[in-house]
């Protein structure tokens, strides 16, 4: 279990651990949510790919089998439906490798955790403003 203990600092490092054919997806997935959320910064997080803007909006990683995405409890319920299909829980869903991965709808996904994190901030600047 030595691999468990690689300190990863960039999500570039982070991909490229993986077989060619998951760097591409993954590659992607970054990609995709870049076009969603021009204005996030990616970090490392929990040693998986994160970006943030105003706060978490999602988490990715790469398993044995599938893609984990993490679009926090709200971004899983807002789109309860089109995920039906993957495994999943609370916020999370498991994208299986064997499968074409839903690049629009996590694209999607991403969009609406952007408005729900900006909403958040400008009801807390709401908030302060009215005291």
């Amino acid at each position: 279990m030595e691999e468990n203990r690689i300190s990863f600092k960039t999500i570039d490092e982070y991909i490229l651990q993986f077989p060619i054919e998951v760097q591409e997806i993954l590659k992607t997935i970054r990609k995709v949510i870049k076009e969603a959320a021009p204005d996030a910064k990616e970090k490392i997080s929990y040693q998986m790919p994160a970006f943030v803007l105003n706060g978490t909006l999602v988490y990715f990683a790469a398993f044995k089998n599938h893609i984990g995405f993490f679009p926090t409890s709200s971004g899983i319920n807002a789109f309860k439906k089109e995920l039906s299909e993957y495994k999943g829980g609370k916020g999370s869903v498991q994208f299986p490798l064997d499968k074409p991965i839903p690049y629009e709808l996590i694209s999607k996904i991403v969009t609406f955790r952007v408005a729900e994190n900006v909403k958040k901030v400008e009801s807390k600047i709401k908030k302060k403003s009215s005291k």
